[in-house]
């Protein structure tokens, strides 16, 4: 019995609340620390929030909406410039140290502590954060500079 080929478009709205459902179940699940939405628009968020917020009731986690994303050498400053990002977590921990970071990073930039060597050590954490591997680190730190992660075009 063969299987024809369908063509099926898919909303961009459709695709990124797969992105959060998948996400949202790996942090219900142990498999991640911290997880973050794709990066939305003001716009898109009004759309989004109920249906993030169903998600997380669902898997009994917790949700934050940041309109700031910390930016570390893991993306570029254009990939979440004017967007924002929701935070997903398990334990309130996860996300003060989340904010600790953000703090850090503007002492550091603010005492003009903010080298090569530090941007490195703080993308390094929040990667850790996201439960990244070290070996997944460690790739990402030895790029010549910040790329964005690969998102597909809808």
């Amino acid at each position: 019995m063969g299987k024809e080929n369908k063509n099926y478009e898919i909303d961009r709205i459709s695709f990124e609340m797969g992105m959060i459902n998948c996400f949202v179940e790996m942090v219900a699940n142990g498999v991640k620390k911290l997880a973050l939405s794709p990066p939305i628009t003001p716009e898109d968020y009004d759309i989004i929030c109920s249906l993030s917020e169903n998600i997380v009731t669902g898997f009994g986690i917790n949700s934050y909406l940041e309109k700031s994303l910390l930016v570390t050498d893991l993306q570029t400053e254009d990939f979440t410039k004017g967007k924002w990002s929701i935070l997903y977590y398990d334990k309130d921990e996860v996300l003060d140290k989340y904010f600790e970071m953000k703090k850090k990073k503007q002492i550091l930039q603010d005492s003009g502590k903010y080298d090569k060597k530090a941007r490195q050590n703080l993308s390094a954490q929040f990667m850790r954060l996201l439960s990244y591997p070290e070996e997944k680190i460690n790739k990402i730190l030895a790029r010549e500079k910040p790329e964005s992660p690969y998102m597909l075009e809808l």
